[in-house]
């Protein structure tokens, strides 16, 4: 059954994770309008900015008419050109992808910088990521901060994680774990797996915060259960060692096979241990020496 509550629900927590295509999703829902109608197309073909938006969102999506980056790309810019923010940002996203258009980074910097300064929080945040790896404009810590931290006091996840990162670092920043810590934590309580697994190693070490084992556990239980192998190997350590949950080594092996399975090379290791001396599995020495081999 067709839920537009449900897609905006996981577009948009995948979106202020960075996903670059549930960003576009999601700006393509908020901009919606029936498209492939005579209508829509009429109002595009008369200068309507927003029509020329949602005309191009129906071609990139294959909504109602035959996807068409090409098309898509043509009506983001003549949108675009009329200062359209979302379609600077969809046409940034183009031409970074080479989706309709011979791919360019700097074309792509050029109208996410449009987008950003008319406040566009996705666009803000892919234009931190271009400075901070330096993809179509001189690469730039400070630069890349600046951005971020438009985006981040918007709510933009990623920008927060993202600041939350630079201040951890000192890059383009001082050195502020309690800075950090907070950034982070703004992040994580909108779902962001890395800064809850961050967010929990923050808590183990003491940076920024208090060292507290059971909020460290607390986070990295919320990442590993979003699919974190790191987080994984972290909450299966601690429920081996009993440090800020109970000891129990069933839980230990649960996790470290979890992390395993994804290819965590000390995880794979532990597993191999407990397998060997039946630490919260069965004691089998062929699946200790498989997990070895893969270790």
């Amino acid at each position: 059954t067709q839920n537009w509550a449900e897609a905006l629900k996981w577009w948009e927590l995948a979106a202020n994770q960075g996903h670059a295509a549930a960003q576009h999703a999601l700006d393509c829902n908020q901009h919606r309008c029936v498209p492939g109608t005579q209508e829509i197309l009429e109002n595009a073909e008369a200068g309507n900015a927003d029509a020329q938006c949602n005309l191009g969102n129906a071609y990139y999506d294959g909504d109602g008419v035959t996807q068409n980056y090409t098309e898509a790309v043509k009506w983001y810019e003549l949108a675009a050109n009329q200062g359209h923010a979302s379609a600077q940002f969809n046409l940034g996203c183009a031409y970074a992808a080479g989706e309709g258009v011979t791919q360019n980074d700097a074309e792509a910097v050029k109208w996410y910088e449009l987008a950003a300064n008319q406040g566009f929080a996705a666009a803000q945040f892919n234009l931190g990521n271009a400075y901070n790896k330096g993809e179509g404009v001189p690469q730039n810590d400070a630069e890349a901060v600046k951005w971020y931290e438009l985006a981040a006091n918007q709510g933009f996840a990623s920008a927060q994680h993202n600041l939350a990162l630079a201040y951890y670092s000192g890059n383009g920043v001082p050195q502020n774990y309690a800075e950090a810590a907070k950034w982070c934590e703004l992040a994580a309580n909108q779902g962001h797996v890395d800064a809850q697994f961050n967010l929990g190693c923050t808590y183990d070490e003491g940076n920024g915060v208090p060292q507290n084992y059971a909020e460290a556990a607390k986070w990295w239980e919320l990442a590993a259960n979003q699919g974190n192998a790191d987080a994984q190997f972290n909450l299966a350590n601690a429920c081996y060692s009993g440090n800020g949950v109970p000891q129990n080594y069933a839980e230990a092996a649960k996790w470290w096979e979890l992390a395993a399975n994804q290819g965590n090379a000390d995880a794979q290791f532990n597993l191999a241990n407990a397998c060997y001396s039946g630490n919260g599995v069965p004691q089998n020495y062929a699946e200790a020496a498989k997990w070895w081999e893969l270790a």
